[in-house]
């Protein structure tokens, strides 16, 4: 059966829910939770969920967090192969979320870094790859992506692309993130991240500015739904779906997910589109980016 393949980071996300305004310098009452993380990682859960075979290149350390991530992902039915780096730190990331469910992160990389070609399993049976854009950000592991990239371009299996923040991508040159677009079939991306990467403050003309380079280019906007476009088509706009917002960490990559999943089936813009909202509904109403499982201990 035909499969994803999600290449890039996976962490354990330390996730801090504060009720009111934060105490600088003091204590601020706040709920308190731990949960698998990671762009790629939270991708690859909610295309599975969504009823996608999947499997994940990434990295963890040989530590207590990163038994726990790997331990969801077998919960999930999400396969993988020696990803465990010894001596390594499994990546961590604290995320801060305020009342309106808006969330401010702070990451720390950690056995993440330093992905290879030697990473990259068999492609025999994958229909597609979904590739987190901090996998290309990380210094460490950017020759060796590139050089994946380059291997599956050949095979000619399509490559769903997400750039990651523009915290992220500030800290590369910006004609370097720009020159990694052309090398991929669909483009994700929420409103600020395009306005970044093509300069465009209207929506339509950063998707065509997009589309100058990828085939796809969608743009996720939060409450807002998204709006996306295939070359010489025409522009799709969906609505988010009505929920009760807990936690915004993963929504867009929830999106990606379900998007990708969707794909697979029926390459249907509109289609694929709806699937990506109703993931990304379903992930903003739970605390963490990723669906729920029983941890198979």
């Amino acid at each position: 059966m035909a499969k994803v393949l999600c290449i890039g980071d996976v962490m354990l996300d330390v996730i801090a829910i504060i009720k009111e305004k934060i105490n600088y310098g003091s204590d601020t009452p706040s709920r308190i939770s731990t949960h698998g993380g990671g762009a790629a990682g939270n991708v690859a859960a909610w295309a599975r969920i969504s009823g996608a075979p999947t499997q994940i290149v990434a990295r963890v350390g040989n530590d207590s967090a990163g038994t726990a991530v790997l331990s969801e992902f077998n919960s999930l039915g999400i396969s993988y192969s020696d990803p465990v780096i010894p001596g390594a730190q499994t990546g961590v990331v604290v995320v801060l979320v305020d009342k309106s469910g808006e969330r401010t992160m702070f990451p720390e990389t950690g056995a993440n870094s330093g992905l290879s070609l030697a990473d990259l399993p068999t492609l025999t049976g994958v229909e597609i790859v979904y590739l987190s854009g901090y996998a290309l950000l990380d210094a460490g592991s950017r020759p060796g992506v590139l050089e994946m990239i380059s291997n599956i371009t050949e095979s000619g299996i399509p490559i769903f692309f997400d750039p990651a923040t523009v915290g992220g991508m500030s800290e590369v040159n910006l004609s370097e993130v720009r020159s990694w677009l052309p090398l991929m079939s669909a483009l994700f991306m929420n409103e600020e991240e395009a306005t970044f990467l093509t300069g465009e403050t209207k929506l339509e003309l950063a998707l065509d500015a997009l589309l100058e380079e990828a085939p796809i280019a969608v743009i996720k906007r939060g409450s807002h739904g998204a709006i996306g476009k295939i070359r010489g088509g025409e522009p799709v706009a969906v609505p988010a779906v009505p929920t009760h917002v807990v936690d915004t960490t993963g929504a867009g990559d929830s999106f990606a997910g379900g998007y990708i999943a969707s794909w697979i089936k029926d390459p249907d813009l509109r289609s694929c589109m709806e699937a990506g909202a109703v993931a990304a509904g379903q992930c903003v109403a739970i605390v963490g980016a990723r669906p729920h499982v029983t941890p198979a201990f």
